[in-house]
């Protein structure tokens, strides 16, 4: 069963920009309410795209290089890469289905 995987500074390059498939990632905090409800939606993602998209999860707090390299200002946000290039995002907390739309668009361009 296939879970969201912890993203770190030193982890990024690897896990995301050079990932072969498209990546999810999450960028949330502990405090932050609305990260609290997209959680286990971001985690039922994982498991319906395994094989197919990764899932990862970056902490605000803890790994803020990353979300100033991205121009991170309000969590939740969503950003979703292929190829190593940045391809869609959503800011805040989203049904499901806005997120699948945009999941599903990403890996059929």
């Amino acid at each position: 069963m296939a879970s969201p995987i912890t993203v770190t500074d030193e982890t990024f390059q690897s896990e995301v920009v050079e990932s072969s498939q498209p990546v999810l990632v999450d960028f949330w905090a502990t405090w932050c309410g609305p990260c609290r409800m997209v959680a286990p939606i971001v985690d039922e993602l994982a498991q319906e795209y395994e094989g197919r998209v990764k899932v990862g999860k970056v902490d605000v707090d803890s790994e803020q290089k990353i979300a100033a390299d991205f121009g991170i200002r309000s969590i939740p946000t969503l950003l979703i890469f292929k190829g190593g290039k940045l391809a869609d995002q959503v800011v805040g907390a989203v049904p499901k289905k806005h997120l699948v739309e945009k999941l599903e668009a990403v890996l059929a361009s």
